[in-house]
């Protein structure tokens, strides 16, 4: 009898393993709403599975997160362990544990990439903002987080609809080095400054619950969902030429690291307290970053003190044996090598399937896995997973594309919008002078193209056409003149189209790219605009009876020095990929509803750029051995099309330096030793040339700036102040410049808004050298205000002992 009750619980308790791991994943598992219950530790949801909840630590909530997650690691077998160690967590029925989907997206909004989100009857869409490189031409750091929050509130109300998880692995952080990347759209630009501020500013959005941003203990600070910063590091190269992201190495140098690939990253864990940290397909130097014990345990975990998880790149550790062939490990060696390196889950199925073969062979011990479960569980009860949130419990249906909520993207994609050109004023029309208009080109009507990738499905799409069509009495056509994007084998389309342009007011030409295009594994091999688009614009331009308004829909920059050049074309516009209330958006631009202030996150090179350099070369600098130029406006000197930053307005503004710090002085110890700086000329030598930023207090040395900033135009705007500073003269390998601190203001029609700014010297006038030493520089330091050097001043910074 004995020995048939022991059979009869084994047979039971495998049965209840077998309903954990079997169930299929369907809308009410990812939030706990097939038991009615909005979170894990519910004493009804207990009594349910039969299980008495005050027998489990884990649900105690008078113990601290890591003494509970503890408890619920320690109560899972081995094989238990590893179920939870892929995106799709298994769960474990017979101590409580429910099922749970790491994996959801919330790029420019809640998206329907990855299994954690799901569309339907229930939740139809999802506010979708505009693609990020355009919200990040706002330079609107406000903007920023409060998209951020608007994204949250959204994912939090399709949690309680069992329609999302609380996991959302974005923003995408990774500055565009090569113009030429399809994924140019998804970051915040060219600059680790910006980007970097940017991904602060969206994850503390994402994150941060009201009134707990200051929590003392990080780790038990709530958080509203987790936010995850990717993809870690130096990845910007998805397929070109026969290179792909699976196969490419990545040889970066260590200045080139610190100072461009890892600071974004930095500052998302140390300025943003971002959750998670994903890290890339690729190599650096050789080694895969998934496998790569100093940059995670060493620097995400260690030097930098996330708290959180890190997470691998969709198979990223498939690729390490199937590609990258990394040491020619197999399944269980791969999965060893980047668990003991720092990567807490997988996305994929590789960790679920080896480790625990790899734990019964010796290559790892499972104290490892339960750390990195331990890091998962303690995100998770941050989040309320496990006690609930009651602060965000009554979102619902309503809150998700709500009308506040869809103005804000709508706003978002007006304070993106970059005026290239304005010959004569032409822009805005005059909307009584205006009574018809013909709308060409191929985005003229665009609808899917605006939403960019890892999109959702929008609440309303209003596309150009249909925005310039709800505007009273006026006459509005539209002709495609090509027959998609890529405008090959247009059969008479362009004929078609300069023909609706001969009797209209106003001619408006809606061209660019689209994820054909450019898109993740879609990288470009030029600069230019595809097929026949150029004979388009200008045919259409020489037939048009009314002024030519150019409308560019891309991601990253085209060469359209011919419509510059162009007289018949009076005004062009960038408007990136701008959500789905686009249409509406440019509209409010052209006829002046709204004054354009956006400046250009990112360099628009010429066409030749592209054949001077192969989109291998990681280096930023100018490499002179093979004539290969520099990147992005710090270290590119040759011509473009248009500047970073660049970007004008229906008035104009001017400034006037208010006040500035003019000198620091820092007088270092015994103990503190001066660094050497290598010279173009030995008469720009001093006695102490430099100093490591780590011995020195810079926060009492904070240097101040206040610029009053005038509109002396005849309309109301938005003016973008760009504070660049250059190294002391003479200092082999600086930059031409470096932006260290942006302000978006708002100044009246004939008024004036003093913009006033805090600087630490150590992170503003810092260099990394050559060697990847951080220091500080003895000289004067110029500091430009302006993208046309509009105002300058210098800071003089002594050093000695």
């Amino acid at each position: 009898m004995a020995c048939f009750r022991l059979i009869l619980v084994c047979f039971l308790w495998f049965a209840l393993l077998a309903m954990s791991y079997g169930r299929e994943m369907n809308p009410k598992a990812l939030s706990l709403s097939n038991d009615d219950v909005s979170h894990v530790c519910h004493p009804s949801r207990f009594m349910k599975l039969g299980l008495e909840m005050s027998k489990f630590a884990y649900c105690d909530s008078s113990l601290s997160y890591e003494v509970r997650a503890k408890d619920l690691v320690d109560r899972m077998t081995l094989a238990e362990k590893v179920q939870q160690t892929g995106n799709t967590a298994a769960g474990v029925a017979r101590i409580g544990l429910p099922k749970y989907e790491w994996w959801s997206e919330a790029l420019h909004g809640v998206s329907n990439v990855g299994p954690g989100t799901i569309f339907d009857d229930v939740v139809p869409g999802a506010t979708s903002f505009p693609v990020v490189l355009l919200t990040a031409a706002s330079f609107n750091q406000s903007l920023w987080k409060n998209i951020g929050e608007i994204v949250s509130t959204e994912a939090r109300a399709m949690y309680n609809l069992g329609r999302a998880g609380l996991t959302f692995w974005s923003p995408n952080i990774n500055v565009v080095r090569d113009p030429r990347w399809g994924r140019c759209h998804e970051t915040p630009g060219e600059d680790p400054y910006v980007v970097g501020v940017y991904a602060t500013n969206y994850v503390r959005g994402l994150q941060d619950v009201k009134g707990t941003e200051n929590t003392t203990d990080l780790n038990s600070r709530p958080l509203k969902v987790a936010s995850c910063c990717k993809h870690y590091a130096a990845y910007d190269l998805d397929s070109w030429l026969g290179v792909d992201r699976f196969h490419f190495n990545a040889k970066v140098t260590e200045q080139d690291m610190m100072e461009t690939f890892l600071r974004p990253f930095e500052m998302c864990v140390k300025d943003g307290d971002v959750s998670s940290v994903m890290c890339s397909f690729n190599r650096v130097n050789g080694i895969p970053t998934c496998a790569d014990p100093n940059l995670l345990k060493g620097l995400i975990r260690g030097e930098w003190d996330l708290h959180g998880y890190i997470v691998a790149d969709c198979d990223s550790v498939e690729v390490i044996v199937d590609y990258t062939k990394f040491l020619g490990d197999n399944k269980e060696q791969a999965s060893s090598q980047t668990l003991t390196a720092g990567l807490d889950l997988d996305c994929g199925t590789f960790y679920p399937e080896s480790l625990q073969s790899a734990v019964r062979a010796g290559l790892i011990k499972e104290s490892d896995i339960d750390r990195s479960l331990r890091y998962l569980y303690v995100v998770l009860m941050r989040l309320g997973f496990f006690d609930g949130s009651p602060e965000f419990q009554s979102l619902g249906k309503d809150d998700v594309c709500s009308a506040e909520h869809v103005e804000l993207a709508a706003q978002a994609a007006r304070e993106g919008i970059v005026l290239l050109k304005n010959d004569d004023d032409t822009l805005p029309l005059d909307i009584n002078k205006v009574n018809s208009i013909a709308i060409v080109g191929p985005h003229g009507n665009a609808t899917t193209a605006m939403i960019g990738n890892y999109a959702g499905v929008p609440c309303k799409m209003v596309s150009p056409f249909d925005a310039f069509s709800a505007i009273k009495n006026k006459k509005v056509t539209f002709e495609t003149g090509c027959s998609n994007v890529t405008c090959v084998g247009n059969d008479g389309l362009i004929f078609t189209a300069m023909e609706s342009t001969k009797n209209a007011d106003a001619t408006l030409l809606f061209v660019g790219l689209d994820l054909s295009i450019e898109a993740e594994w879609v990288d470009r091999k030029n600069l230019l605009l595809p097929g026949d688009q150029t004979d388009l614009i200008n045919q259409v331009a020489a037939t048009a009876k009314g002024p030519v308004v150019l409308v560019i829909m891309s991601g990253g920059g085209v060469d359209i020095t011919f419509a510059k050049n162009n007289p018949k074309i009076k005004s062009i516009l960038w408007v990136g990929y701008p959500g789905e209330k686009g249409g509406q958006a440019i509209a409010d631009v052209v006829f002046g509803n709204y004054n354009p202030g956006g400046r250009l996150p990112m360099t628009w090179y010429e066409a030749d750029y592209v054949d001077q350099i192969p989109m291998t070369s990681m280096q930023l600098r100018p490499v002179e051995s093979l004539n290969y130029p520099g990147r992005t406006y710090r270290f590119f000197n040759g011509s473009t099309v248009y500047p970073f930053g660049y970007g004008m307005s229906y008035t104009k503004f001017a400034y006037k330096l208010v006040s500035s710090t003019q000198k620091l002085d820092f007088k270092l110890e015994n103990h503190q030793h001066c660094r050497v700086v290598n010279y173009s000329d030995p008469k720009f030598k001093s006695d102490c040339p430099a100093a490591g930023v780590d011995q020195l207090s810079c926060e009492a040395n904070t240097v101040t700036l206040e610029v009053a900033v005038q509109n002396v135009g005849d309309k109301d705007g938005s003016e973008v102040v760009l504070v660049y500073a250059k190294a002391p003269q003479g200092i082999v390998g600086t930059s031409i410049k470096k932006l260290i601190a942006f302000e978006r203001v708002f100044v009246a029609a004939g008024g004036t808004q003093n913009v006033k700014l805090e600087l630490d010297p150590c992170k503003s006038f810092n260099i990394i050298q050559n060697t990847a030493y951080n220091v500080l520089p003895s000289g004067i330091h110029g500091i430009e205000i302006g993208n046309n050097a509009t105002i300058a001043t210098t800071l003089q910074v002594n050093l000695h002992h």
